[in-house]
This record gives structure tokens, sequence and C-alpha cells, in this order.
């Protein structure tokens, strides 16, 4: 667990939230689940392994949070259904939804099968809309708070999304996705804020995840990346989950469509 301090919990209480978290099982989809189940929020913790997502519910178990594992496929509507009713059932509401889901399978574009683009596509667009759509339509039926909010979407990109200065060789298909997701995102909180439901949107940077492994495992490779960010560092999983927080908490109540760009400075240099 990461602690939040007195003052943080304070401001950014999810106490009586529920929040579904896909891509939990690890990385920054673990973090993201830990730190707002020490917010107070019961979270859903959601991945395609159901074994792993339960070893992350037994950390925050530990540390007396209030969560459950429910295996999901984002890119199927019968899972994610699924794990909306199992979510329904534990906890009777959905407050809070992190897609967090991705994966990111290097090719270079003159090799790459249709099938391989379909499948990132398929994980990392479709999965944001089926889960999206499926919250929203359970979100819309919770009592709305002084402010008329009555849900949170928080998307996870990426600074791969386009029109930044971060083009990325071999993941076309992975940029193709992040750049629709940013833009899905914008459509929908244009078309959800007048029925209380938030939707923005998270661009990290290189982060020290599973799925960026490769970056610190390389020496060249982090040389040439930290090349380009000028905190010199590469971001840990709980820096993004931190901007979870925040966005799902009721202290970004006039942030909607947004991206924020957590990146240790490197869309800037």
């Amino acid at each position: 667990m990461f602690g939040l301090n007195k003052t943080t919990k304070k401001f950014l209480d999810l106490r009586d939230k529920v929040a579904i978290v896909t891509g939990a099982r690890r990385g920054m989809g673990r973090t993201h689940a830990i730190i707002l189940a020490e917010a107070g929020a019961k979270v859903v913790v959601s991945d395609i392994s159901l074994e792993d997502c339960q070893k992350v519910v037994e950390e925050i178990k530990k540390e007396k949070g209030q969560a459950i594992a429910v295996k999901c496929d984002v890119s199927n509507k019968a899972e994610v259904d699924n794990l909306v009713k199992e979510t329904l059932k534990a906890f009777g509401k959905i407050d809070i939804l992190v897609n967090n889901s991705g994966i990111c399978p290097f090719k270079l574009f003159l090799e790459m099968q249709e099938q391989e683009f379909e499948k990132v596509i398929d994980v990392n667009l479709k999965g944001y809309f089926l889960m999206s759509q499926a919250c929203t339509k359970e979100m819309i039926k919770n009592q709305a708070n002084e402010k008329g909010q009555k849900g949170v979407i928080v998307n996870i990109g990426s600074i791969a999304m386009g029109q930044v200065g971060s083009g990325f060789a071999g993941l076309t298909h992975y940029c193709a996705s992040k750049g629709a997701i940013t833009a899905m995102a914008e459509a929908m909180s244009a078309e959800l804020a007048p029925l209380g439901i938030r939707v923005n949107t998270i661009a990290p940077g290189a982060i020290d995840t599973p799925m960026a492994s490769s970056i610190s495992q390389d020496s060249k490779i982090l040389e040439s990346t930290l090349a380009r960010v000028p905190l010199k560092r590469i971001g840990k999983p709980e820096e993004i989950s931190n901007a979870v927080l925040f966005l799902a908490s009721d202290e970004s109540s006039y942030m909607t469509g947004s991206v924020v760009v957590v990146d240790g400075g490197w869309t800037a240099n």
C-alpha cells in the first residue's frame, strides 16, 4: 500500500464510492486499484487472470480495504456485462470506471498482419467503449451530488496519442488506439455531461510497468528515452495513480473532456 496522508484522504475522499479498474492485475492498474481503495472506495479488480486479480484484492483487504476480483476480457461484451453484473451484486452501484486495460505488442508497420492490428484495437479501444457504455448505463441511475455529478470515467491513454510529437515506430496499432481513445473521450464528455457523467483521459509517458519493461531493461533504450525526459527518470505507476485519484474525486468536479499529461516533461521537450 502507498500510505496516503491524512490531508490527501480528507480532500480526495472516496468513501461510499464504488470503482471498477480494468487491467488491474499488475502495473498501473494494480496501483490504481490500491490507491482508490486507500481513499475509501470499494474496488472491483478486473483483468484476464482471476488469480492475479485476487492477489491484488488480498493486498487491499490486508489494509482493511474492500475489494472483489472479477475476470474480464474487455473486448468481449458478454464478459463486460458480467463484470457490471458482479459489481452490482457485490456493491449495488458503480460510481467510478478506470479504463486501464491495454496491450502494446511491438510490430513494424509493413510486417503487421490485419489480425494483429485488430487485436490491439479490440482491447485498447473497443474495450474502453464497451466498458464505458455498460457502466454509464448504471451510473446515470445514481443520485446526483450537489454539483449534479453521478459518475466518473477515467481513461488511461498515452503520449502516443498523436499531435504531440511522440510517434513510436513499431507501434502503429497502439498509437492509433490511444489517439482514438482521446477523441472518443472528448466526444463522450460532451454527450454525457448533461447526464452527470464526467470523462477525462490521462496520457502517461514512460512508466515503469511490465508492459514497458523493454525501456528499463535495455540500457540503450533507457538512455535514448531519458534523453527526451527533462526529469531524467522513468515514472512510477503510483504517479499515474495519483492523477487517477484526483480525477475520480469531487476535487476535479469542473474537469471533463480533459487530457492530463503525466510524462516527466517528455512532450514539452
